[in-house]
């Protein structure tokens, strides 16, 4: 019998999944960690291979052969092609005896065999999805969301201004609503405390910051050449491979881990105010996290009092590490003592 373009697709892409035969084991057979207790949170049953495969090609057969050739694109190639929407009406599967969205379906069966909810997913910036949660279709192309970071420990007291302050407007400088600039941000890539290139003007809404992808525009790390680079610097950069995506978003500026290693971040708005004590944190691959929010930025204007800290600072900066933590928790005291660093520096016209 001979077999269609289309059944092809749809194979390839069930052998692409990370969920084996039952819930409960990862793609290697062994029992994934922090899971919850099913596939999406409601019982400790494990979901049989026949019914994830009937709402796999239930959903899988609603889509055009392009967007199958589309989507396969991109879990093959892990995200790193550019690749476009994958849309499909927002309808729900049946799976174990519950609902389950077409996204969270197909974030669950690519990239995060624990994925429990949508509350737990963020569509990326330039994603068809993004901002418009009324839309009658829905993206389900797995590399257009990353996982939402959690926060570490409560939120920080943010709101120590008198009531009349707290109510105040934002600067304009830094609302998103504020008349178009030329540049909302610069980026400076550094080695330790060496500065390597010129900083990197960014004009649009979000930028790619690589290593070296075959495809795609961006700020390319991989291009800048420096003499006697440490073998400890040579590591890291090996790490950056697909790097972050940095966008300014209308809450503020997020920061999407790309790569296979995490990410280390730090900004004034992570931070607790009026403490000495340096918030990092931790993004695991394929999580985001909002690395400066303009309510907070306001708030803390007037009480933050900038630290003796080692190296650059700007009170508007944001400063992102590969592969390697630094602060309290770490060896590292400082920045500059990381191999391979970012510091994002926003244009608010001060």
């Amino acid at each position: 019998m001979f077999r269609t373009k289309r059944s092809g697709l749809v194979r390839r892409l069930w052998r692409s999944r990370l969920i084996p035969d039952t819930e409960g084991e990862d793609g290697n057979g062994k029992t994934s960690e922090g899971c919850g207790d099913d596939l999406f949170g409601y019982n400790p049953e494990k979901i049989p291979k026949t019914e994830l495969r009937s709402a796999t090609y239930s959903l899988l057969k609603r889509l055009k052969e392009k967007a199958l050739d589309t989507l396969l694109e991109a879990v093959e190639s892990r995200g790193g092609m550019p690749s476009d929407c994958v849309l499909i009406s927002r309808t729900e599967l049946r799976l174990a005896g519950h609902v389950a969205s077409p996204q969270l379906l197909v974030c669950k069966l690519y990239r995060w065999s624990d994925l429990q909810h949508c509350a737990q997913l963020k569509p990326l910036c330039e994603c068809k999805s993004f901002g418009d949660p009324d839309s009658p279709t829905v993206c389900c192309n797995p590399y257009h969301y990353s996982r939402l970071c959690g926060p570490e420990s409560p939120p920080p007291p943010y709101s120590r201004l008198s009531p009349n302050e707290e109510h105040k407007p934002l600067d304009t400088s830094m609302s998103p609503d504020a008349p178009t600039q030329s540049h909302w941000c610069n980026v400076a890539y550094w080695e330790h405390r060496t500065r390597v290139g010129r900083l990197y003007t960014v004009y649009e809404h979000s930028v790619s910051i690589f290593y070296d992808l075959p495809q795609g525009t961006g700020f390319c790390l991989g291009q800048l050449n420096l003499e006697h680079r440490s073998s400890t610097v040579q590591r890291t950069r090996g790490k950056i491979g697909y790097g972050i995506l940095l966008s300014k978003e209308p809450d503020g500026v997020w920061a999407y881990n790309r790569s296979e290693h995490p990410i280390f971040v730090n900004s004034p708005t992570l931070d607790v105010p009026n403490s000495r004590t340096l918030v990092v944190r931790k993004v695991m691959p394929g999580f985001s996290i909002k690395v400066f929010d303009y309510d907070r930025s306001y708030l803390l204007r007037h009480t933050t009092e900038a630290d003796l800290l080692d190296g650059p600072f700007d009170p508007n900066s944001v400063r992102i590490s590969f592969a390697k933590g630094w602060g309290p928790c770490y060896s590292r005291q400082f920045i500059t003592s990381c191999p391979c660093w970012l510091e994002i520096l926003l244009n608010n016209h001060r």
